[in-house]
């Protein structure tokens, strides 16, 4: 079912208009004024820069004293180790620059071409310079740490701060999206479910779909700032915008906490754009693979999250405040806009790609595997889920028209088959 927008009137003169703040519904709740809402910003957040190419001899031994001050591309960079949930091994962090880089795949040899390198930018970083010198600076720090560099696609994350408004009691019954995670975290507890949303009391921040996707975060950004430490640079950015009149009700409000809503896109979603996306005027595809490249197309990446993630007023129509976000807001970067001459879709690679025939082998060992470490069945396939593949493995079944129950119980199947067979650990 497509889903509506309320009819946007004009308080001053009653007429429908575009940008209206009153929101008619008719025959039911009545009307809705968000004359009270600010839209402080809407800016990039967050940018990772990530690059193939062959790690630099020299570079390994700025980590032989974890820790250490170091001297790297002409600036002073705290060294030290990662987890191995970042996917890197090693650290260059700069907080002033606002700059860290993650440096030697967990997944790659040292001594040949890989994903070697990722480079994320804090927001004082990214509000101070271009998209063009920012990238700049990052393919300068990218070519300081490795030979053979070529980019390898970049994520953003979107996030739109404003007042006059709190996420609803019911949100999570409210939003509709295709994700199968939602998170609710209260700051005391965090409360997941793969396939259905839970709320634990009233909780200070929603996450809705995957880190690996698109992930829209609802959460109270002044008590976040607060608890970082960065409220006063913040506040620096919400008054941007405030006019020469203390008393003008569309400044920003010190006294009033600032909500965000944050779309965050992972890198594989921004090449399926890049890939997918067209140039109405030339018929083709955007293909980039660098931040700056990309700033352009930023507004119509904010619009479709926001129709990808659907808050509901009532069955079949968007909540006002859902279409004021969507319609009204502009990505503040310093570029223009490509959102009018370019038609967004994403390009996606199914198994139908290929004969499915790695699939069947990857299940096999991953079987034996299994029975070899005494992992259930069900601990097994939680773990599956959460690989970057499952997508893969999830469709190649489905086109053999097997639902996900369908696939745990081959898996538990195949595992009882392999004790019988062979024993637990053979």
């Amino acid at each position: 079912m497509q889903v509506k927008d309320f009819i946007r009137v004009d308080r001053t003169t009653g007429e429908e208009s575009s940008t209206g703040r009153l929101f008619l519904d008719i025959g039911y709740t009545g009307f809705k004024d968000l004359s009270g809402v600010r839209l402080l910003r809407c800016g990039v957040d967050t940018v990772r820069q990530l690059y193939r190419g062959l790690i630099r001899p020299e570079i390994m031994a700025l980590f032989e004293k974890p820790g250490a001050m170091v001297e790297f591309a002409g600036e002073i960079w705290h060294s030290g180790r990662v987890g191995r949930d970042s996917g890197y091994q090693y650290k260059l962090q700069n907080a002033d620059l606002g700059f860290i880089l993650l440096i030697k795949n967990f997944n790659a040899k040292l001594e040949h071409i890989g994903p070697h390198l990722k480079i994320e930018v804090s927001p004082h970083a990214i509000d101070a310079l271009s998209p063009e010198r920012l990238q700049e600076r990052m393919d300068y720090f990218a070519a300081a740490v490795m030979t053979n560099r070529e980019r390898n696609q970049c994520a953003v994350h979107l996030a739109l701060d404003l007042q006059g408004w709190k996420p609803p009691v019911d949100l999570v019954a409210r939003l509709h999206c295709r994700a199968r995670t939602h998170r609710d975290i209260s700051g005391i507890s965090q409360v997941e479910w793969a396939t259905k949303s839970s709320v634990y009391g009233r909780g200070e921040t929603s996450m809705f779909g995957s880190a690996s996707g698109v992930q829209l975060c609802i959460y109270n950004k002044t008590e976040q700032a607060r608890a970082t430490d960065k409220l006063d640079f913040w506040e620096s950015v919400w008054r941007r915008r405030d006019s020469f009149d203390a008393a003008d009700p569309d400044n920003y409000d010190p006294a009033q906490d600032v909500w965000r809503v944050e779309l965050r896109y992972h890198h594989s979603v921004i090449q399926q754009f890049a890939s997918g996306s067209i140039d109405v005027k030339t018929g083709e595809a955007i293909d980039t693979d660098s931040f700056a490249a990309f700033s352009a197309h930023l507004d119509g990446l904010w619009r479709y999250g926001l129709r990808q993630f659907k808050l509901i007023a009532r069955p079949g129509y968007y909540e006002p405040i859902w279409t004021l976000m969507r319609d009204d807001v502009r990505v503040d970067v310093a570029v223009d806009s490509l959102v009018d001459d370019t038609e967004y879709k994403r390009y996606y690679k199914t198994s139908r790609g290929f004969s499915g025939k790695n699939v069947e082998l990857f299940l096999g060992n991953f079987v034996s595997l299994l029975a070899r470490e005494r992992v259930g069945a069900k601990k097994a396939f939680e773990t599956l889920q959460q690989w970057d593949c499952w997508p893969v493995i999830r469709d190649h079944y489905a086109a053999k028209e097997m639902t996900q129950r369908d696939l745990y119980k081959h898996i538990k199947a195949l595992l009882e088959e392999r004790h019988v067979r062979w024993g637990r650990a053979v």
